[in-house]
């Protein structure tokens, strides 16, 4: 069946965080009008998730048969692998700059363009693998900015556990967490394989002694978009 479309427009913005231009991915619904209010949700490796996760085509099934809340998508590109690195990996050199870049710029911008709700559990951060662990890290600098995060097959290294375990606010972060069984022998971009499993259990096992609302489920599967997109629905369905 075919839904009623939303729109997706492409802006630029400055970043001063970054030095740089960053293109945004902007998705609103079919029905959109700045007399509703809507949540927010901003994905890293932007244009994946349009085009992999078809996460625009979901919001619109999804929105027709109000499954889920108003909500805007803002997909953040990354420009090549390299510039992914640089900003979504912890030990990345744009890493801290492209965490304020979310909270101290885009945010307000966001805030500014479109008739959000400004509070922070109306705002959600997604990402996959990289994209995810970002997404993790930001919430976990700025739980008041950011209220929800959905986790993609997470790369997890100790600074990420040690962030985790040293997050004193949990109780107002709600966090979606999925990961493959199949995630042993991940092909990092570097050229080497992980296990994404088992930093992944640990995780999980530090969120759970923590006051989060938290979802966590491994999916039979491995480290790609044929199961990252299916995910996505229930991940959606779920959180909004």
């Amino acid at each position: 069946m075919e839904f009623p479309r939303g729109t997706i427009k492409e802006l630029t913005f400055q970043s001063n965080e970054l030095g740089e231009e960053m293109q945004l991915l902007i998705y609103l619904p079919a029905n959109f009008s700045p007399l509703y209010k809507y949540s927010l949700l901003i994905a890293q490796d932007g244009r994946d998730y349009f085009q992999l996760g078809r996460i625009g085509r979901l919001a619109d099934e999804f929105l027709f048969e109000r499954e889920i809340e108003n909500i805007i998508i803002v997909g953040i590109p990354y420009k090549n692998v390299e510039d992914r690195r640089r900003k979504y990996h912890p030990d990345g050199e744009q890493n801290q700059q492209y965490i304020r870049f979310l909270a101290h710029e885009l945010v307000p911008f966001l805030d500014k363009e479109f008739p959000t709700y400004h509070m922070g559990s109306t705002r959600a951060l997604i990402g996959d693998s990289l994209g995810a662990t970002v997404s993790l890290m930001t919430a976990l600098y700025y739980p008041h900015t950011f209220g929800k995060v959905l986790l993609q097959s997470p790369f997890v290294n100790d600074k990420v556990l040690k962030l985790v375990e040293e997050f004193k606010e949990a109780q107002l972060i709600e966090i979606y967490h999925g990961i493959g069984t199949q995630e042993i022998e991940v092909k990092t971009t570097d050229g080497k394989t992980s296990d994404f499993l088992s930093p992944n259990r640990q995780l999980s096992k530090v969120m759970t002694e923590k006051p989060f609302t938290y979802f966590y489920e491994e999916f039979r599967g491995n480290h790609t978009w044929t199961y990252w997109q299916p995910d996505l629905r229930r991940a959606l369905k779920m959180m909004f």
